[in-house]
């Protein structure tokens, strides 16, 4: 199925500028988490005194280079963020992309949708990319001002899980003694760190055309690692390291985990 994509632009008008754009991954139908994401798209499940991904446009807000949002999703759920964005209070423009895919079957991928966004939002800015259920408390301007210091280099941020049989369920890296990626591998058998991807990236203005490339040459348009391995090994990728908690939400027990622990916080 070649399903027909379709970019939403009747709540913004496009314009020139110079800023770096947000793009949140919200395009996955979390089947793993049914039947809690059944009918709701999982960035929009309430954790704590927000849904999901509030907990991350707040941080992108406090990022004054930050001009514009948006949020990739499908067609099950495109009509949901469209809600969502017009009761959002947001000082940014929020634009929703509807890859039009309707099931797992079809989907684009996560790299698929990255370069749908770029190719039809027409995005001529840096770009931060961030997956909608990512949840974790470091700062953002600390990980845009280390990327803006690679620059021209992409960026990713990443974790030290501690233990390598919990890595392997990730993508997995190694970096030098100047933050530069080595190697990554996706979901590993033998993990040779413990070191992991988080899905937050920033792509520089002058590397955007290079998911275009990936995507013209490769299959893997799923896992966003398999684009990050290609960029470590064909243009250079630098990695930002965090101490601060990061969450993955992958099944219900860890959904109800991450909520009670964001249930006991003040923030609003």
């Amino acid at each position: 199925m070649n399903p027909v994509r379709n970019f939403d632009s009747s709540d913004h008008k496009q314009g020139i500028s110079n800023g770096v754009k947000a793009l949140l991954l919200a395009a996955g139908y979390a089947t793993r988490l049914y039947p809690l994401t059944l009918n709701t798209a999982k960035p929009l499940l309430p954790v704590g005194k927000k849904l999901m991904i509030d907990h991350t446009v707040d941080k992108i807000l406090k990022i004054k280079e930050i001009d514009k949002i948006y949020v990739v999703t499908n067609q099950k759920f495109f009509e949901q963020f469209k809600e969502w964005a017009k009761v959002k209070k947001c000082a940014l423009p929020i634009q929703v992309v509807n890859d039009k895919t309707l099931s797992n079957d079809d989907r684009l991928g996560a790299i698929g949708d990255i370069g749908l966004t770029i190719s039809e939002g027409k995005i001529d800015d840096s770009l931060l990319v961030i997956a909608g259920d990512n949840l974790f408390d470091f700062a953002l301007e600390k990980f845009l001002k280390f990327a803006k210091g690679k620059s021209p280099v992409s960026s990713i941020a990443v974790y030290d899980i501690k233990k390598k049989e919990i890595a392997g369920l990730y993508g997995v890296l190694e970096i030098d003694t100047n933050a530069k990626v080595i190697s990554f591998e996706e979901k590993p058998k033998n993990p040779k760190s413990t070191l992991i991807s988080t899905c937050i990236y920033y792509f520089p203005k002058a590397k955007l055309n290079l998911v275009k490339k990936y995507l013209d040459t490769s299959e893997k348009k799923d896992a966003p690692g398999n684009y990050i391995k290609w960029l470590s090994e064909n243009d250079g990728v630098c990695a930002f390291a965090f101490d601060e908690a990061w969450y993955d939400i992958g099944s219900k027990e860890s959904y109800e985990e991450v909520k009670k622990i964001y249930g006991g916080r003040n923030d609003k």
